[in-house]
């Protein structure tokens, strides 16, 4: 068994949260005081855990304080298949389009056979495949075995994608080099699955975790964030983040990426049609808009930069009117950006989420409100936040320190770390981010702990300087640096992906009508790749260190 997580009872009968037992042979559904599932469950009986909601009710409220009944992820799938069996479930562009029982019946042929290769409840299985059906049917698949996907980039070096590995003690690894894992479990690829093998429905399993993504953080070293929910969702209530019910999803980002993962799988799971992209290009996501008319997008800031940069005929030419939310996070997101889309789509449309993978408190602001809190990303819809300072003492409102986060209280753990211990301070937790607090509690982002530039004694934020340089219309992405220097203690170095041929000269002057002299890079270097990945990711420890 992985980690030694509580197996879900063969038969029918699983283990949810902390491994507290509920009978799922007698009852599918079990009810929950709250819309949000990250709490202990008590055995075969009704919670009694507050709702976790941090600020009072507001006119635009993400979380309903009703009772919900619960039911296994892959147990929604499976009405849905029966219900509407020949609709469209999953489409992978320039794939193919699985409906809803073709989607059912090949993940119960698929958890066969990863069941035959030695898979049982409480296992991690690795996935390291990229965007394709072939990732959905193993995440579905291993759900359906009370396992628990984890997922990886299919970029990860060996050596890396090994360190993994061993952490998860993963039980099977899918997409990958076998020679890479000797001794362990390794497919390629999604074997072909043969209509006589038997794809009816499995006995009813629930995953104590439904996830297990990864985080390099600022170390550098791997470590896994298992989810503290385990694998429900309400029958009837809302899907988190705004995702619709029975509607219309597209998710160009990659699959490995928590944001596009939990998108992805809770549409389904919510009986939504889901499009993923197998790689995120500008103007394939607009066609796909045009094509598939989905209720919801979701993106991040680079993808948002790299659309708006086409041209205007391009973009303004579309039919978007489909989209109800345009939902972005995981980068912080230029405030001339943000502005840029809401001019075109409307405010209404465009929401933001901030929060960590390990979910101790998220927050979501719509584009209404960010007009009246220009920069923020919002107020804690679940958990609460604080900023202190480096003594550990709570700053008041306006001063930049660090953001820690806890969860609602009376709730259960929201995730387990393996690999690494949290950053604490008498129950507040910190994943590194900068930044303050306004008097009505909007929470702005300044940057991340470790980025941080100390140049002549005066503090530079990256993303600020990154901001202001991808305003300028021939740059692609950047990413800005400190490198070490003896008179400075550290100089700004920017590396710029271009667009187009632009001198360094028409760079400084463009950054000197937006930032104050100390912030403006002593260095440019220009790069034909982008600078950061399809997630809006960028490791800036990994730039600094190869220059260092």
């Amino acid at each position: 068994m992985g980690q030694g997580l509580t197996p879900a009872l063969k038969g029918g009968a699983g283990y949810l949260g902390q491994g507290a037992a509920i009978d799922l042979r007698a009852r599918v559904g079990v009810k929950v005081a709250s819309s949000m599932v990250s709490v202990d469950y008590a055995p075969a009986r009704r919670s009694t855990a507050n709702g976790m909601r941090s600020q009072p009710r507001r006119p635009q409220e993400w979380l309903v304080d009703l009772p919900m009944t619960m039911i296994p992820m892959v147990e929604a799938l499976r009405r849905t298949a029966h219900s509407r069996p020949d609709q469209p479930a999953i489409t992978v562009e320039g794939e193919a389009t699985l409906t809803w029982s073709e989607l059912d019946r090949r993940t119960n042929q698929l958890a066969r056979a990863f069941a035959g290769l030695g898979v049982d409840a409480g296992d991690m299985v690795t996935i390291g495949l990229p965007n394709s059906l072939g990732f959905v049917e193993s995440t579905v698949a291993t759900l359906k075995l009370g396992a628990i996907p984890q997922m990886v980039s299919h970029r990860l070096p060996d050596r890396e994608c090994r360190a993994i590995v061993e952490l998860a003690d993963s039980r099977l690894i899918v997409g990958t080099d076998p020679a890479a894992h000797p001794g362990r479990q390794v497919l390629v690829r999604v074997p072909d699955l043969e209509p006589s093998v038997d794809g009816s429905a499995l006995p009813l399993r629930v995953s104590a975790s439904w996830k297990a993504p990864t985080s390099g953080g600022s170390t550098g070293r791997p470590k896994l964030i298992l989810s503290g929910a385990a694998a429900m969702v309400e029958e009837e209530g809302e899907p988190p983040v705004l995702i619709p019910r029975d509607g219309t999803v597209l998710v160009p980002g990659p699959l490995y990426h928590n944001g596009p993962f939990v998108a992805t799988m809770q549409a389904l799971f919510h009986g939504s049609h889901t499009v993923v992209e197998r790689r995120f290009e500008p103007l394939l996501t607009l066609d796909l808009i045009e094509r598939y008319r989905p209720d919801y997008v979701m993106l991040v800031p680079t993808m948002m930069h790299r659309i708006w940069r086409l041209p205007a005929e391009v973009r303004e030419g579309r039919d978007l009117s489909s989209l109800k939310v345009v939902f972005h996070l995981a980068a912080p997101c230029p405030a001339w950006l943000k502005e840029a889309w809401l001019r075109w789509l409307g405010p209404e449309r465009v929401f933001e989420l901030y929060g960590a993978t390990e979910q101790q408190a998220l927050t979501i602001i719509s584009g209404v409100e960010w007009l009246a809190h220009r920069g923020s990303v919002g107020r804690p819809v679940t958990g609460e936040i604080r900023i202190l300072d480096a003594s550990g003492d709570p700053l008041p409102p306006g001063e930049v320190g660090e953001i820690f986060m806890r969860r609602t209280e009376g709730t259960g753990p929201t995730y387990r770390y393996v690999g690494a211990v949290a950053r604490e301070q008498q129950g507040w937790e910190s994943v590194g981010d900068l930044g303050w607090m306004d008097a009505d509690g909007y929470v702005y982002i300044s940057d991340r702990r470790t980025d941080l530039i100390l140049s002549g004694g005066a503090n530079v934020y990256p993303a600020e300087v990154e901001a202001a340089l991808e305003e300028h219309p021939a740059v692609r992405s950047s990413a800005v640096v400190g490198l070490p220097d003896e008179d400075l203690g550290q100089r700004i170095h920017a590396i710029v992906q271009l667009g187009e041929p632009v001198r360094e000269e028409e760079l400084v002057e463009h950054l000197t009508g937006r930032l104050v002299r100390f912030k403006l890079p002593r260095s440019f270097e220009f790069v034909d790749e982008p600078v950061r990945d399809d997630a809006g990711k960028v490791r800036r420890s990994a730039l600094r260190d190869a220059r260092t």
